[in-house]
């Protein structure tokens, strides 16, 4: 762990303490000047920090930072977000996840950039992702399951998201089958899932997170506008981004755990409580064929089961989904 980052974490276990110098350069084993040039550093990233003659440091305030120190501190998770690849802009975070965990990064390692200038969501869709304004990251894992299960983990990931949401903004969240979040019907996190995977085991999952934090509506293009919101814009507040990633950090790494001990009843419970497309009209667009009916929930594996005109139940694994009146 860098110096900065565990200055950071001290503070955080302090918070509204003053933290010695000499505390922090045992805590850091490293000198009391090297701490005063780190602290000088997180002064000039942003950070608000106090210093009084035989008191130490306090940290009065942070930026809306999405750094490896900022993520990382205070930070209670075991495995999830632990280690943080953080990037100011880059084209897409899911590349970067894809070459960090080919060279064997731990896995619950985050891949984030504070910009996105090529993202991409489900099939190929462009992701607006501008600087400074939203979570653009995308998280390693090397579950030890049989590759159909593999996209059970983009809802458990939309569980685990929707849940981190509420708990900073009180909003209700629906999850949209199935990779999207919406607040009043609108789209406010997307959900990519890739693999990589041989015949009979997967290596590892890198699954991209888009969520439109602190967006305006001025930062939307205007075909986005009408179907697009933030957090910011539903709650009439700015968010700290950085506090959103540690408490998804959090509820994914609890439904994670429980699913490799327990199996997928936990998070197939949870997703159809909180199920926008269940019990609604729905006509599916498969590459073969065309399917109205009403969808009625998941299966034992997580595949969405919908009932056609004639009472004819199909199982659905990947299409688009159109939204007719209930």
């Amino acid at each position: 762990m860098h110096i900065k980052q565990k200055i950071l974490k001290e503070f955080h276990a302090n918070p509204d303490q003053f933290v010695s110098g000499e505390y922090l350069s045992q805590a850091c084993h490293c000198t009391r000047t090297a701490v005063w040039k780190h602290i000088e550093e997180l002064r000039k990233d942003g950070y608000r920090i106090e210093a009084v003659r035989k008191s130490g440091y306090r940290l009065l305030g942070a930026p809306d930072a999405v750094t490896a120190a900022e993520i990382t501190a205070g930070l209670s998770t075991e495995l999830i977000g632990q280690t943080v690849i953080a990037y100011d802009s880059v084209a897409s975070t899911q590349p970067l996840a894809h070459e960090a965990a080919g060279k064997g990064t731990p896995e619950g390692t985050l891949v984030i950039a504070d910009q996105q200038t090529g993202g991409k969501g489900r099939l190929g869709r462009k992701w607006h992702s501008p600087q400074g304004t939203g979570i653009w990251m995308s998280l390693i894992i090397r579950p030890n399951i049989p590759l159909p299960k593999a996209p059970q983990l983009t809802l458990l990931t939309a569980v685990a998201m929707a849940r981190a949401i509420e708990e900073q903004t009180s909003l209700p969240v629906q999850i949209k089958w199935p990779n999207d979040l919406l607040i009043g019907g609108k789209k406010v996190c997307g959900i990519l899932t890739e693999m990589h995977a041989e015949s009979d085991r997967i290596h590892y999952l890198v699954i991209g997170m888009g969520v439109n934090v602190n967006v305006t509506s001025d930062d939307f293009p205007e075909d986005l506008r009408q179907i697009a919101t933030s957090l910011r814009m539903e709650t009439g507040r700015v968010l700290r981004r950085a506090s959103l990633i540690q408490a998804f950090c959090r509820h994914f790494e609890f439904y994670y755990l429980d699913y490799l001990q327990h199996g997928f009843a936990r998070v197939r419970q949870e997703w159809e409580q909180k199920s926008y497309s269940l019990g609604r009209v729905v006509t599916v667009r498969t590459l073969h064929h065309t399917i109205e009916g009403k969808a009625l929930g998941l299966d034992q594996e997580g595949v969405l089961l919908v009932v056609d005109r004639e009472g004819r139940q199909h199982k659905v694994y990947s299409a688009d989904i159109d939204y007719g009146e209930n």
